[in-house]
């Protein structure tokens, strides 16, 4: 017997969901490339690692705004309106950071950084709930192996795009220069924003319902949970990640600006190849067991640093710290794929965007305070406290993540 859903056949939301993760492609790409180029150059300009990581507070504080607006906003009027405005906006944030003077003092200087990086954040969130929203109108209804499949796939491709993009910044930083980097980058998502106009329907994620105010706070308990176990699991890597480790290589090993963004770009390109195999990487039925997979993950997870902090007190610094970062990087890209697909299928089809912004403004919280903690936690303790603040933070992620049930039971009892 054929099929009734309607979404047994999806060929124009198939097309759009493909504008819109093509866009999104290109955003991350540039995305990926400015946290590089700031961070090294204001490095280079002699910035502490505290100065460092205060440039892109407002950055991920603008992220938590967004996410609680914009899935509103996307909800409303539509997933074209959040996509269509995230890609303005990194070209008018490139746009305004091009007009830099290195000669102004350090206080006008930060101050002006952080207000582009906040441009940038919310272009960043604007652009990432479009995409991670849309993914659920390709599905068919009850289809929680694929689901996960889809998310994965849209996870892993994003973050191993962002891991080029490291790359690219490092070196159109050597290559063209803090200013020209930024021309090229603006220009080429001008081209991107051209192309996609007119492409991408009006109502796509749009839900059917009228979204009320209080839409924006009533979540479910295992949306609750998981977004309070994002907050600390995000905190936990970039604790060491933003700053402490990218300093720590160029300071300590001696790494140029190329040789630093390229490890950086090769670990987050793994990490994003391990998201995208993760269906088959936690074999079947992993999406039907994916909050007990996550328990299990998050509690290998909290390990490494650990074992990080107390072996980096040797002499094989350098070894150590990049095979612990490869080991991590494994597990938490796991654990990663396992919440964003978690997130997604607790969502109802036409609320998605709403519980998406939300659980990315709690991904946003916790970039925010670990990006702060990875500067301050590394100029006052160095490497090893910001390790073993990530092990702290990845306890607090798995007290949060041990309530959770299955997301079908989860959707099926009240909220």
């Amino acid at each position: 017997m054929a099929s009734t859903d309607p979404r047994a056949s999806l060929p124009g939301s198939l097309r759009d969901y493909g504008i819109v993760t093509a866009a999104y492609w290109a955003f991350t790409l540039t995305d990926g490339a400015l946290r590089m180029l700031v961070l090294l150059y204001f490095h280079g300009l002699g910035y502490s690692p505290l100065d460092l990581a205060t440039l892109f507070l407002l950055y991920e504080a603008m992220g938590i705004v967004t996410n609680f607006f914009g899935g509103w906003i996307g909800a409303h009027f539509g997933l074209r309106v959040t996509l269509f405005a995230g890609l303005a906006v990194q070209i008018a944030a490139l746009t305004a950071l091009s007009f830099l003077d290195p000669t102004w003092a350090l206080g006008l200087s930060v101050a002006f950084v952080m207000g582009t990086q906040a441009l940038s954040g919310v272009a960043k969130d604007l652009t990432k709930m479009s995409s991670k929203s849309a993914v659920k109108s390709v599905v068919k209804k009850g289809d929680q192996g694929g689901l996960f499949k889809w998310v994965a796939v849209l996870t892993g491709s994003k973050n191993a795009l962002k891991g080029a993009g490291f790359f690219l910044g490092g070196l159109l930083l050597e290559v063209l220069g803090f200013q020209h980097a930024l021309y090229a980058m603006a220009a080429m998502l001008a081209v991107v924003l051209i192309g996609a106009v007119g492409f991408v329907t009006a109502d796509l994620g749009k839900a059917k319902t009228k979204i009320a105010g209080k839409d924006l706070f009533s979540k479910t308990r295992e949306i609750n949970l998981l977004s309070a176990a994002r907050v600390f699991l995000f905190a936990s890597r970039d604790v060491w990640f933003v700053v402490a480790v990218p300093i720590f290589l160029y300071d300590m090993a001696g790494w140029s600006f190329t040789q630093v963004g390229t490890f950086m770009a090769a670990w987050v390109i793994g990490y994003g190849m391990v998201q995208a195999a993760a269906p088959k990487l936690l074999g079947k039925n992993s999406a039907e067991s994916g909050p007990v997979r996550a328990k299990w993950l998050c509690a290998a997870l909290t390990l490494i640093p650990a074992g990080m902090a107390v072996t980096l007190m040797g002499p094989d610094t350098i070894p150590i710290l990049i095979g612990g970062l490869l080991v991590y990087g494994v597990v938490f890209a796991l654990n990663s794929s396992v919440h964003s697909y978690l997130i997604v299928a607790y969502s109802d089809h036409d609320k998605v965007a709403l519980n998406v912004g939300f659980y990315y403004m709690a991904n946003a919280a916790g970039r925010l305070g670990g990006t702060f903690l990875s500067g301050l936690v590394y100029q006052l303790h160095g490497m090893e406290g910001a390790l073993w603040a990530s092990c702290a933070l990845l306890a607090l992620t798995l007290v949060f993540t041990l309530p959770l049930k299955p997301a079908i039971s989860a959707r099926s009892a009240p909220a």
